[in-house]
Formats: structure tokens, C-alpha cells, sequence
């Protein structure tokens, strides 16, 4: 069996949980939005069989490198959008991702988001990877923890400081 076969399988069984991730990331998106759930996850697959082969341990390693690519597919059609849009009349492209102290979920400028985690990675690559997977990838503390080998009482308190260093920045 091929790689690319194995990793066709792989998301095949995947298929409604990686459904299920990118309709929560959608539906956070402003009203006509145009990119459908299927797309995006049309767009992460082409990705993750391009140009390389891959081989994933188990299910939590696939979606850690699925949630990236997620993320990378987002933020490219949100920078399309933005250019073709003329500065006046922008449409911020907003997901829901920030999580106010009141528990309420926050629309958050995507790009500012990505932005701002590329400076969390450069101060702390694995705390930007947190990130990724819980929120791009739609990953539970239990299965960041299996995929990144640490305890999910680690996980959780990272994750808080992650958010926390992100809401400090995207604030300024």
C-alpha cells in the first residue's frame, strides 16, 4: 500500500471528525462566508499529500499536522480575501477563537491571530503548536497530550498560557 493510499484511508476514517472541526471553524466565520466545509477540508488533504510523503503514528499525529495545515489553508484564503477586498470596504475576517474571561467566545481577526501566533512560535514553538491543534484542529487536552508525549495537566496549563500571551498581544 502506497503512502498515499494509507493516508486516503486514514482520512476516510477520519473523514466525519475532520468534517465536524472544520464546520466549527466555519461557523465562526462572518455571514457569506464562501469557503464550505468540504472545501476546506478538500484543500487540507490536497496539502497533506503534496509534494511529500507522511507517515503518521496514530490518529492524535495525523491531527496535530492537520490542524496546521488548517491553519496555513485559513489564513491563505483569508490574505485572498483581503486583497481582493479594496481597504474601504473591508470585511474583517474574523474567527471564534478568543474566549473572553466571561466564558463567551469573541470573534477574532484571523490574520491578526495568525500574526500573532507566528511571534508566540518564535518565542515558544511548542506553545504555538498547542495552540494550533486545540484550536485549528479541534484537539482535546487528552489527545494534545498523546500527541505531544506530555500529561494533560501540562497540557492544560500551557494552553492557558498560551492564550494568555495571545490575548496580551493581540491586544496591543
Amino acid at each position: 500500500m502506497s503512502n498515499e493510499t494509507a493516508l486516503s484511508a486514514f482520512v476516510d476514517l477520519l473523514y466525519g471528525e475532520l468534517h465536524r472541526i472544520a464546520s466549527a471553524k466555519l461557523r465562526g466565520e462572518r455571514a457569506g462566508h464562501t469557503l464550505q466545509p468540504t472545501a476546506l477540508i478538500n484543500e487540507v488533504y490536497v496539502k497533506l499529500v503534496a509534494g511529500q510523503e507522511r507517515q503518521f503514528e496514530d490518529r492524535a499525529h495525523f491531527l496535530a499536522v492537520a490542524s496546521r495545515v488548517m491553519r496555513q489553508v485559513l489564513v491563505d484564503y483569508a490574505r485572498a480575501r483581503a486583497a481582493r477586498k479594496r481597504a474601504s470596504d473591508a470585511i474583517p475576517l474574523t474567527t471564534g477563537l478568543a474566549v473572553a474571561d466571561d466564558g463567551a467566545v469573541e470573534p477574532v481577526d484571523l490574520l491578526h491571530l495568525n500574526r500573532a501566533l507566528e511571534e508566540l512560535a518564535q518565542e515558544d514553538a511548542a506553545l504555538a503548536q498547542l495552540i494550533e491543534m486545540r484550536y485549528f484542529g479541534g484537539m482535546t487536552a487528552e489527545e494534545t497530550a498523546q500527541a505531544t508525549g506530555q500529561s494533560v495537566h501540562i497540557v492544560r496549563h500551557d494552553l492557558r498560557l498560551a492564550q494568555a500571551w495571545l490575548r496580551r498581544c493581540m491586544a496591543q
